[in-house]
């Protein structure tokens, strides 16, 4: 009210002062709308009175805040600063309230802050209180930039002398008007109050290493490693200089270098994980070398998912990463995880072979068998599945395997990596090539029998199938998944041939008794035949000679899953061979089923056959136990059934027992 009266007097003496003071008035009694207008009119009068327009952008200042203005709160305090700051400093102490002191201290820091960060328009900002050219107007167009933020943290630091966030936003100012002197002596007083904050020792340690004195910017760097809070450095990064930040990054980078080429135990190695870090945070977040070399430190510190994160980065920006590619090849590999190893190492390979197998060679013997066997067994799978379904594969595809085949070699001049080869150049087309290398390899003469049986095949190529036949049936009898897969590079009629060479040859030891031998042949005759039913049945035979009989079983179902267009006689023999061969392995009930399915089809031809093996004695007695089975468990119809056939084997007595209860206990329905 007193405001009030005087401004209604005729004279206007201290107009903008009392104008000021009925806005604090206003202001304290929560009437925003008309504080903010007696602060206005002081503001924009035409001849305006510093002190009073100082009080007016302070009460304007607060005003903003309550409506989230706080960079315009900002702005306000700085121009008051720049009218007068000894006038800002009294008028914030005599006008603003306690209880908002604290909150306007926070808000003038950070946006204080984000000035010198630039996250306020870049560029520096421009804001202009102009509405008229006259009076105070056109001095309030203010730019804000170092000394304006500097002006603002020195008011701060008026205010609360001990509080370090003024302090550090006044270094901050100082260091990016050039004052570096003045910014680290005030940095050094902040630090003498508390020795472990991360951001003053941040902040030192570049103006130390820009000063030139690096052993103190490495004890500072060292301190800051311990306090363990690296995240400081982000803030700090937008106010650094371009030049400032470049020298922090090399340096520690050169650092982390002489780390590790020290002492590699594991504190060592966290020290030299923390200056990469700081190198990384100096470069922007990305760092090619820096990330790499941090990779392999958490590799070795056993932070294998950290490690795999650092080498993702690289390869985000640079997919063909040679360095990060087999880097989280060799993570994946101390994982296990061999598909994503086999992946990530092929994948180098194919960009620079000549920079990932030194990398492989250095790796403990152990590893490296490792990787060589996940890369021989992916090439290997890839190589088969191409030659099985006959595809056409593209240039890439061979080429790939040629090249992992070459880098076999060179890693581990193994016998299976040369074998490896030879295939990859025969899939290739090459046969000369492949020829040349295996000689080179194994000799004119092979000892290796993988390596005979690929001599063999090549020799094929000559129309050689004599010569070819006795090392193939080797390779059979040891590995038949590999025959089969080498036969794929053998023409049709090639393989006809070899079936027939190997047929006979097999049947030749059969006659003498060198079934092991013969095996070997039938199981080639097979093969190159595509499961011909006669050299099933043969092999079948050999294997019961020398009692396999689930092997045998086995190729005996093929050649009854095969029947057809088979004559009733040829039929009726393979049922009563696998009649036997059940019986060998005490399937009885199946057994009866194959007897009964001979007798049917040519009695005369499996009546011969009984006799000879297993004796009608002894099957009769089989078909009598399966027989009275069903007759317990009720099936009368498959108990008659069995016991008829029985019958017609031999006139057992038992049978003809059973035959009659059955008549007896199904005597009230037919079961004929």
């Amino acid at each position: 009210d007193m405001c009030e009266q005087l401004l209604a007097a005729e004279q206007n003496t201290y107009h903008n002062t009392l104008l000021a003071l009925r806005g604090f008035c206003s202001l304290h009694a929560q009437d925003h709308q008309g504080a903010l207008q007696d602060f206005q009119r002081v503001i924009e009068h035409d001849s305006p009175h510093p002190n009073s327009c100082i009080k007016a952008l302070c009460g304007r200042g607060l005003i903003r805040i309550s409506g989230g203005s706080n960079y315009l709160t900002a702005l306000d305090y700085i121009t008051a600063c720049q009218l007068k700051l000894d006038e800002t400093i009294f008028t914030i102490k005599s006008y603003v309230p306690w209880n908002q002191r604290g909150l306007l201290l926070k808000v003038l820091q950070e946006e204080g802050q984000m000035m010198l960060q630039k996250k306020r328009y870049p560029g520096g900002s421009s804001v202009s209180f102009q509405k008229k050219q006259t009076g105070l107007c056109t001095f309030l167009t203010l730019k804000v930039d170092a000394p304006g933020v500097f002006q603002l943290a020195s008011l701060l630091v008026e205010l609360d002398s001990s509080d370090e966030a003024s302090q550090i936003l006044c270094a901050d100012a100082l260091y990016q008007m050039g004052r570096g002197e003045e910014a680290h002596k005030m940095l050094s007083l902040a630090l003498s109050r508390n020795p472990q904050r991360a951001p003053v020792l941040a902040r030192l340690a570049l103006l130390q290493l820009k000063r030139g004195f690096v052993y103190d910017g490495n004890q500072l760097l060292k301190r800051l490693i311990r306090i363990g809070d690296s995240s400081c450095l982000l803030p700090i990064l937008d106010i650094f200089q371009d030049e400032d930040r470049k020298l922090l990054q090399s340096h520690c980078r050169w650092r982390a270098l002489a780390i590790l080429k020290g002492k590699q135990e594991g504190a060592a190695i966290k020290e030299a994980v923390a200056h990469l870090s700081f190198a990384i945070l100096a470069a922007g977040g990305y760092a090619e070398d820096c990330l790499l070399t941090r990779a392999r430190c958490y590799g070795r510190l056993g932070q294998m998912k950290t490690a795999i994160f650092d080498f993702n980065a690289v390869l985000k920006e640079d997919p063909s990463n040679v360095q990060a590619l087999s880097g989280r090849g060799f993570v994946h590999l101390a994982l296990r995880q061999q598909k994503e190893a086999v992946q990530d190492l092929i994948s180098a390979l194919k960009v620079e072979a000549g920079a990932v197998i030194p990398a492989i060679l250095s790796l403990k013997p152990e590893a490296q068998g490792l990787v060589t066997g996940w890369l021989l067994q992916h090439g290997r799978a890839t190589l088969t599945e191409l030659m099985a379904t006959k595809d056409l594969p593209g240039k890439e595809i061979l080429g790939d395997l040629l090249m992992m085949a070459k880098a076999l070699i060179k890693i581990c001049r193994d016998a299976q990596h040369h074998i490896f080869y030879t295939d990859v150049l025969m899939a290739n087309g090459k046969q000369q090539e492949a020829l040349k290398h295996l000689q080179e390899a194994f000799g004119h003469c092979p000892a290796e029998d993988f390596a005979r049986a690929r001599l063999a095949v090549l020799q094929l190529q000559s129309r050689n199938v004599a010569g070819a036949a006795a090392p193939l049936s080797v390779l059979a009898r040891r590995d038949e998944k590999d025959l089969a897969f080498l036969l794929n590079f053998v023409d049709t009629k090639q393989q006809q041939h070899l079936a027939q060479a190997a047929a006979q040859e097999g049947k030749v030891l059969m006659k003498s008794h060198h079934h092991e031998q013969a095996l070997g042949y039938h199981s080639l005759a097979v093969l190159a035949s595509r499961d011909s039913p006669r050299y099933l049945r043969r092999r079948a035979a050999c294997l019961m000679h020398l009692k396999k009989y689930e092997k045998a079983l086995k190729d005996m179902e093929k050649v009854i899953q095969g029947h057809g267009c088979n004559s009733p006689k040829t039929q009726a023999g393979d049922h009563c061979c696998q009649g036997f061969l059940l019986l060998a392995l005490a399937q009885e009930e199946a057994a009866v089923q194959h007897y009964m399915e001979a007798l049917q089809l040519d009695q005369p031809l499996a009546l011969g056959t009984i006799t000879n093996c297993p004796g009608r004695e002894s099957l009769t007695r089989t078909f009598h136990k399966i027989a009275q089975y069903n007759f317990e468990k009720q099936r009368y119809e498959e108990a008659w059934k069995i016991t008829d056939y029985g019958l017609k084997i031999d006139k057992s007595s038992e049978l003809q027992k059973l035959k009659a209860r059955l008549r007896r206990e199904a005597s009230s329905c037919s079961i004929h």
